[in-house]
């Protein structure tokens, strides 16, 4: 009996415990919130007025991308769209002019892979919303869930990002990517294009079995969405009555007829191989993310006009025999070969900021620069199909742009100022607003000691 109470209390005590971490988890959870919303160093950034008058920027060097380079150039932008580009411009009147002489003009640059606006705080897990129960997501959507208050996006806008392709994570089938710009008070006025892809993470081919279980599922969840697309087509036609709405089928739709591609994350070469027979069996317009052993089959992706989205240039080799240079020079190596590419950071919304680097690594390692400045602007917007608006300095196109001091893959270049459609952003940011307070600091003490 003696023995049965003592258990009762240990049982109670125990409860008590859980109970009182809990509640001082939720305590330590809402003051790690406030810290990082509530000071003056980590507060985002407001979103910029829409644009109420022309711009003229005049006198600057402007990188295109797309139609070379215009030196002493001006280019102009009214209602967040470029009207004007050349060196003989007529400027409208009433216009503002920004002297830019001495500047160079860019496209904003382009996060083809991001967690942007989903990764806040990794030890705060409120603040992280990357991906949904079970293995099969195609309807998640992003922008949802996006959080355009996030201090991630202020550091990113600093290096020149101005797009990023936000994406779910998880599962087998995650959910599709969408490109948003980085401003606005809400993800309706920051989107872009939703559904730029399909997010899949072809399994992992260590288990054989396990791996055969994974594509099988995936085989299986594809043939239902396509039983699915034709019982919705033959309803459209008269020759079914009704079907009962499926939300994560109806979201296949779009990949089934190539309006979609499926973007599959595979990095080794048996992984790239089957992902390609698979969306050849399927009939689906395929990416490949990641592609680390890519170059390994260029000639096979070159020849199926497969793109691939390359993550992560500045890391180290993955294998002991493999030379130090190995992902630097990837990019190079894909070039060469006449495939389409396009480099993406790490996923990482805190690391967003380094994507011009990853870019710069590649021309230090035998990429063409302008094709290293094309892989993180226009190639990722054709790639994933939103460079009628992004990507390069076009008349139609969005005035979403960045004045440097130089090219923005260099580490000692300076982005001065960026708009967006044509709004001129808040180029402060938690990393400026720490370095000008502790510059003070310094400052104070040198005063001090004179």
């Amino acid at each position: 009996m003696n023995k049965k109470l003592n258990q009762m209390n240990i049982h109670k005590e125990d409860s008590c415990y859980d109970k009182l971490t809990v509640r001082w988890t939720s305590i330590i959870t809402v003051l790690l919130l406030f810290c990082f919303t509530a000071t003056p160093e980590v507060n985002a950034q407001t979103p910029a007025p829409q644009q109420n008058g022309p711009i003229a920027l005049v006198g600057g060097t402007i990188y295109t991308v797309s139609d070379g380079v215009i030196e002493n150039g001006t280019i102009v932008f009214e209602n967040g769209v470029i009207t004007a580009i050349g060196t003989n411009v007529s400027i409208p009147a009433g216009a503002e002019e920004v002297d830019v002489s001495g500047k160079e003009i860019y496209p904003g640059l382009i996060d083809a892979y991001s967690q942007m606006g989903l990764y806040e705080i990794g030890a705060v897990g409120m603040t992280v919303d990357l991906n949904e129960q079970g293995a099969f997501n195609p309807n998640v959507r992003p922008e949802e869930a996006i959080n355009p208050e996030s201090r991630h996006i202020g550091t990113a806008r600093s290096a020149g990002v101005l797009v990023a392709v936000s994406s779910p994570m998880g599962g087998l089938v995650s959910g599709q990517s969408s490109a948003i710009m980085l401003d606005g008070w809400s993800h309706e006025n920051m989107l872009i294009k939703s559904g730029t892809g399909l997010l899949i993470n072809w399994p992992p081919t260590a288990d054989e079995d396990a791996y055969e279980d994974a594509l099988q599922m995936m085989r299986d969840e594809f043939d239902k969405a396509r039983a699915y697309k034709n019982v919705r087509g033959a309803v459209q036609d008269g020759s079914m009555s009704r079907v009962d709405l499926d939300s994560k089928l109806e979201s296949m739709i779009p990949v089934f007829e190539r309006e979609r591609p499926v973007v599959v994350s595979a990095n080794d070469l048996r992984q790239i191989q089957d992902a390609i027979t698979w969306a050849e069996e399927e009939d689906l317009k395929l990416v490949i993310l990641g592609g680390r052993d890519s170059h390994l089959v260029s000639g096979h992706l070159q020849r199926k006009e497969i793109p691939v989205i390359i993550t992560q240039v500045l890391t180290s080799p993955s294998r002991d025999w493999e030379g130090y240079d190995s992902r630097y020079s990837l990019p190079a190596k894909l070039y060469d070969a006449g495939v389409a590419f396009a480099i993406a950071g790490g996923s990482s919304a805190p690391y967003a900021y380094r994507l011009p680097w990853e870019a710069g690594a590649s021309a230090a390692f035998g990429l063409d620069v302008e094709e290293a400045l094309r892989s993180v602007t226009l190639s990722p917007a054709q790639i994933l199909g939103f460079d009628d608006r992004v990507g390069s300095l076009e008349v139609g196109k969005d005035a979403t742009l960045l004045i440097t001091t130089g090219n923005p893959m260099e580490y000692s270049t300076q982005v001065e100022q960026g708009y967006i459609e044509g709004r001129k952003i808040d180029m402060m940011d938690a990393h400026r607003q720490l370095y000008e307070k502790y510059r003070e600091k310094v400052d104070q003490r040198s005063a001090d000691a004179n």
